[in-house]
């Protein structure tokens, strides 16, 4: 805006006939204020300005350019409610004022009154329809007008990030709109952009701290960001200010509901009535979809309980929902990772440990990190508990109840009979055995093993022992025996007399006497 081109210079009109003195002398000095006014408007020195234009009309109230100055000077001020009413005035004054009607559109369109805007630019048009000025902001409200109807089209169908476009391209065209402002802080803040909705709401309440539409969006920022009691607070504060305001009182009543069923689950959770909490924290779930970290939260406490209920599936589910709505939820990658050590899910622990530990680098995520990675590391070893059939808890007897049930069961002499790859299958599981056996039953090694120590590393190549050695130290055979040679089959010495077959080794099971009887002497 052209500083000293948007004040009109209008000169004092030559004293009439039997005029009285008193009335020019006002007139003159009215005259004089306006050009000291129009001196500091040139200068851009605005508050001087308004007050030389408020002398000059205090003086000589009924002068429609008066008005007019005083109007454009606040429009550079930023006031634009108060310039709209020294417009209004100055076209009452004389409604052929062009400047005055063109003041008043412009105050009009950035107040966001796009209507009224485009009225009194088509004003002007029909006092002086070559005004290219009125033509471009006739254009402009158009725009605006636009832009409002696409708004309020996608904030129907929930697009709030193209409704947040729109009403930054008119507030190009209307800055001083509050009801843009408002529009555009509500839909940040259900784009989850809480400080940049609080921004706009905090400086219309600045302005205006009976705004209640900015009451309210203050209150949907503290609401999302779960101090549900604080946004109430603003709520009901917002429906002081304007008692049928809907979505202030839609919001209130979701806030005081989600409030009420968050604890009633809490207290449930703490008193170990875990079926019930689960219930109150899926209610919870239900009430306000749009409210994000309330929401994370709820779902990593069902998390818990499904823990709780050893519904680990179901609890990882709800802890991925979690950090689905909320990527930053340290709670919820801590409560997922463990229920992914629970279930043997190592890499998918790591990984979550790693980025709670790139957030928050302190010992104790440390630590769990490396435990995750040892059991990751450990779970790609052959698992001789596993092997065994045994518990990690299992004591020095029931591991060789194990090793002496299993080691039967896949002695190769067991399945002579088979084909050459079951022989070959049940080899390298019996083999496997006598390995778990060796680790499993000598203490020193066992404790290297369980803390995920490299066995190899420690001189204990596994790739050299013998499992048929493990066998007969185990079992041991009538009068001593060896795996190599020829054998007579020990149901002679039974006193049959009878039998004098003699076994190759894939035919002996010198130990297992009952089984050999069996097969050779039936």
């Amino acid at each position: 805006m052209a500083a000293a081109a948007e004040c009109d210079v209008i000169m004092a009109a030559p004293e009439g006939p039997g005029e009285p003195e008193s009335e020019e002398e006002a007139r003159r000095e009215a005259e004089s204020f306006k050009e000291q006014g129009n001196a500091y408007y040139a200068k851009k020195d605005y508050n001087e300005a308004y007050n030389y234009y408020t002398k000059a009309i205090d003086t000589c109230p009924n002068n429609a350019s008066y008005y007019g100055n005083r109007a454009a000077t606040l429009m550079m001020l930023g006031r634009f409610r108060e310039a709209l009413g020294d417009a209004q005035q100055s076209v009452r004054l004389d409604d052929s004022f062009v400047r005055g009607h063109l003041r008043e559109g412009k105050c009009h369109l950035s107040l966001g009154n796009a209507m009224a805007a485009s009225r009194c630019f088509q004003r002007v048009l029909e006092l002086d329809h070559k005004n290219t000025q009125a033509q471009q902001e006739l254009k402009n409200a158009s725009t605006v007008l636009e832009y409002e109807k696409i708004a309020e089209a996608d904030f129907e169908k929930r697009d709030f990030r193209k409704v947040v476009f729109c009403m930054d391209r008119a507030l190009e065209f209307a800055p001083a709109c509050h009801r843009f402002k408002i529009l555009k802080a509500e839909c940040l803040a259900l784009l989850g952009r809480y400080p940049e909705a609080q921004s706009v709401a905090s400086d219309i309440l600045r302005m205006d701290s009976t705004n209640a539409d900015a009451l309210y969006v203050r209150g949907l920022c503290l609401y999302y960001e779960d101090c549900i009691e604080k946004a109430v607070q603003f709520f009901v504060q917002a429906l002081r200010m304007a008692p049928d305001h809907e979505k202030a009182c839609l919001a209130c009543r979701n806030a005081k509901a989600l409030k009420a069923k968050k604890e009633d689950g809490n207290k449930a959770f703490k008193e170990g009535n875990y079926k019930l909490a689960y219930e109150l924290y899926t209610e919870a779930l239900g009430i306000d979809p749009n409210n994000i970290k309330t929401n994370a939260k709820l779902y990593c406490n069902r998390g818990t309980v499904n823990s709780k209920l050893r519904k680990l599936e179901e609890a990882i589910d709800d802890c991925t929902n979690a950090v689905k709505l909320d990527e930053t939820y340290i709670k919820a990658y801590l409560r997922r990772a463990q229920c992914y050590m629970d279930t043997e899910q190592y890499e998918d622990a790591v990984r979550d440990y790693e980025k709670v530990y790139q957030t928050e680098k302190t010992k104790e995520h440390k630590q769990l990190l490396k435990n995750a990675q040892m059991e990751l590391k450990k779970s790609k070893r052959k698992d001789y508990y596993k092997i065994l059939g045994v518990d990690k808890n299992a004591s020095e007897d029931e591991i060789k109840k194990a090793y002496r049930k299993r080691a039967l069961m896949h002695h190769p002499d067991r399945h002579s009979g088979a084909s050459a790859e079951v022989q070959k299958e049940e080899e390298k599981k019996f083999k496997e055995v006598g390995e778990a056996f060796t680790i499993l039953s000598d203490p020193k090694k066992k404790a290297r093993y369980d803390s995920g120590q490299d066995l190899e590393e420690d001189g204990l190549n596994m790739g050299d022992f013998d499992a048929n050695n493990i066998f007969k130290a185990f079992f041991g055979g009538p009068g001593g025996f060896s795996f190599e040679g020829r054998w007579r089959c020990p149901a002679a010495g039974f006193g049959s007399g009878k039998c004098t077959d003699r076994f190759t080794q894939q035919q002996r099971f010198p130990s297992f006497v009952g089984w050999w009887r069996r097969a050779c002497c039936y």
